[in-house]
């Protein structure tokens, strides 16, 4: 297929394997291909850019990024975009994360994450190093200047979707809850979604939806699957975003965007 201009991809669960490792060599060979045929391919994750550039050590800017569920997208090696919650919207999610002792969070901004001393484990934050490649401690969450992308919650694994509903009741104003399950809740800017940053990306390359291609595997994929006029469900992506996509791939642990992607480019 020739009118692929763009390919977006989720990471966690859709593009590397649960050990967190992709077949770098058949990537190698697909993304050179890409390039000769002038598309464009994006990471397009709820994860730090700091974390998602570390999978592609050399050349991380061959490529572009919609991190942090659309909140910092980034064009080659520009910026285009870095989006930043406001001041009283932080207070007042601090102020609910703080009345819910089972609730574990990092506070994702534009320049590092942070976790606040005293309140969380070191083994959480061990834990989130994995997701977190730039993060450090502070004493508190409420005199961090950097400004904040988003609010990762930890909750506890079967109380995520009551976690989920009591956010999107009482924390409606200048942040959206999205999940991608196993506890975890992203509380993003309202508007700063995955086909948000993508639109970005497609506006500054004259390309349109119907020539992307996107894959995914969690609820925080919808909007851009919906965006794509070629949208791929992960064989263990969650029903919900099966019932979006327009087709169904072999699973991340099979390495299916790359086996999709050598059908499409026809290698």
């Amino acid at each position: 297929m020739t009118d692929i201009k763009m390919v977006a991809v989720d990471v966690d669960g859709t593009f590397i394997r649960s050990d967190y490792s992709f077949d770098v060599t058949r990537f190698r060979r697909i993304l050179d291909h890409m390039h000769r045929c002038g598309a464009q391919f994006v990471i397009a994750s709820g994860n730090q850019y700091w974390q998602l550039r570390d999978y592609f050590p050399g050349y991380d800017e061959e490529l572009s990024f919609v991190a942090e569920n659309g909140a910092y997208v980034k064009d080659h090696d520009e910026v285009v975009y870095a989006g930043a919650m406001e001041h009283d919207v932080v207070l007042r999610t601090l102020d609910w994360i703080e009345d819910h002792p089972d609730v574990q969070n990092v506070m994702s901004c534009l320049n590092c994450a942070y976790v606040e001393r005293g309140r969380m484990s070191e083994d959480f934050f061990e834990f989130m190093r994995t997701y977190y490649h730039r993060m450090e401690w502070v004493d508190s969450l409420r005199a961090v200047s950097d400004p904040v992308l988003k609010f990762a919650l930890s909750v506890p694994l079967d109380r995520t979707m009551a976690y989920y509903d009591e956010i999107r009741a009482t924390l409606t104003a200048g942040l959206v809850p999205t999940t991608s399950g196993h506890g975890a809740i992203d509380l993003i800017i309202p508007g700063a979604h995955k086909a948000s940053g993508l639109e970005r990306l497609a506006r500054r390359w004259n390309v349109d939806p119907s020539a992307c291609a996107a894959f995914g595997d969690g609820g925080n994929d919808i909007e851009m699957l919906r965006w794509a006029g070629h949208s791929y469900a992960m064989a263990n992506a969650a029903d919900e975003v099966k019932e979006v996509a327009n087709a169904i791939c072999p699973s991340n642990e099979e390495q299916g965007v790359l086996t999709t992607l050598e059908e499409l480019f026809g290698l």
